[in-house]
């Protein structure tokens, strides 16, 4: 029992590395993601017509193509058209672009949640489009957007498992590094698992406090 927990002792600091790198890619997509979201989502409710086509084309192409897939567009393609990107840039703005994609119909789903004679109040009080979008609607979409907010998230964090496909050295690049220089498969992979897991809790733990918060308010 002591010899399996020393071997786990030594399997842990190397993953420990490999999952600050995770976090510091799904923080860096997250910042992008966000405004992203936003942008998209109202944009596809603009009347407007261009900008309501430009934001239809983005969520539709990102939604409706693999993650993985585009991951490799952008680290293997562009370099053909002159476009070298480090491979860490390439995680975060690929993941963001994803994960804003889907955030957008969040977004434009809270939005039209909120009940028309709110829009209609704020026109009462003489204010323009985006005053009313800023100050009325936008505020009451926010708790509607929080729970699937909270499981995009989620999805983010584990689809940055893909980025070790392009040599960046995550939480899955190192642990499959050290089962190839140890064979200890069963701990390794449980070890990956139990992180994943402990971060997906933490980020849960934050949306419902973030939830409640709001609610208050």
């Amino acid at each position: 029992m002591q010899l399996v927990s020393e071997h786990i002792a030594e399997l842990v600091p190397p993953l420990l590395e490999g999952l600050v790198v995770t976090l510091e890619i799904m923080a860096g997509a997250v910042v992008l993601a966000v405004p992203l979201a936003l942008l998209s989502g109202i944009g596809r409710l603009s009347p407007v017509r261009p900008v309501r086509w430009l934001a239809s084309i983005y969520v539709e192409v990102f939604r409706g193509t693999s993650a993985l897939v585009q991951l490799f567009w952008f680290y293997f393609v562009l370099p053909l058209f002159g476009v070298q990107l480090p491979a860490m840039l390439v995680g975060i703005v690929v993941l963001a672009l994803n994960a804003g994609a889907y955030g957008a119909e969040v977004v434009r789903g809270a939005i039209r949640a909120v009940p028309p004679g709110q829009r209609e109040a704020g026109v009462a009080l003489n204010l323009t489009r985006a005053q009313i979008m800023r100050r009325i609607v936008v505020p009451q979409a926010i708790p509607a957007m929080l729970p699937p907010a909270g499981n995009l998230l989620i999805e983010l964090m584990k689809n940055t498992a893909l980025v070790s496909l392009i040599t960046i050295t995550d939480l899955t690049f190192r642990g499959q590094l050290l089962r190839s220089e140890t064979l200890r498969t069963t701990e390794i992979f449980t070890l990956m698992l139990l992180l994943y897991f402990a971060v997906a809790l933490l980020i849960t733990a934050g949306v419902r406090m973030l939830e409640r918060r709001v609610r208050v308010r």
